[in-house]
């Protein structure tokens, strides 16, 4: 194996953190227009590693049957192509795709879950602050139109963290203008739900690729969320 592969394979692995200073707070850019890319060849023998169970943590994650789920929704290190400078998160929804964008033109990118017609949230936000194995707490919306979410509610102290709690390993809030969008960049332990439009609103990942994340991201971290064009228009 030579020295380049050793590199990528520890950066794709999660030991190499963002070498850029994150800037905190939003922006009134307008948001891009999504940008098709083919994916870089990956080595596909890092996955089993990548993707395999981590014993260490408080809840000790099982492995993920990676070989059961599309291959481009593995992460990768990609040619960025959304146009933000280094240091942004960038929700593609229309290709459920999450990119971490890197100096040099890269991103780092994931698969991701989202929520279903209706419950869409589009704009300009910051990442607030991100949690390890958080409570879940659906909102009073959310408990309107399932009554049966109410022993999980504010009022009642939210659900305790676990393996089957829905925010999964790691949570990241998303903030717009100083206040709470309720949407969370999330994990889960779904991860036949990567690619597809299943959960009520926010950014769902896998359980191994969202602990990744919050080692390569600090609070203060600009994210954009690409809707359609009606939904981004109203932000």
């Amino acid at each position: 194996m030579t020295g380049e592969s050793v590199t990528r394979r520890s950066f794709l692995l999660g030991s190499a953190g963002l070498a850029t200073t994150v800037l905190a707070g939003c922006t009134s850019v307008p948001v891009r227009e999504r940008v098709a890319v083919e994916p870089e060849p990956v080595d596909t023998s890092i996955y089993a590693a990548m993707y395999g169970p981590k014993p260490d943590e408080q809840f000790p994650l099982p492995a993920i049957p990676y070989q059961k789920i599309d291959p481009r929704f593995y992460r990768q290190m990609v040619p960025n192509p959304t146009g933000e400078r280094p240091g942004v998160i960038v929700v593609d929804t229309a290709s459920h795709f999450l990119y971490l964008t890197y100096e040099d033109g890269q991103a780092m990118r994931y698969g991701v879950g989202l929520g279903r017609a209706g419950f869409e949230w589009a704009g300009r936000g910051v990442i607030q602050y991100k949690r390890e194995w958080p409570r879940w707490t659906p909102p009073d919306e959310m408990i309107g139109r399932q009554p049966e979410l109410e022993p999980y509610s504010s009022r009642n102290g939210g659900m305790e963290p676990g393996l089957k709690n829905p925010l999964g390993a790691r949570a990241l809030y998303i903030f717009r203008d100083g206040e709470d969008t309720l949407y969370r960049i999330h994990g889960s332990p779904e991860w036949w739900t990567i690619g597809k439009s299943v959960s009520s609103g926010c950014v769902r990942m896998m359980n191994q690729d969202v602990v990744d994340l919050y080692n390569r991201v600090q609070n203060g971290t600009p994210i954009v969320v690409l809707g359609s064009p009606a939904v981004a228009a109203a932000y």
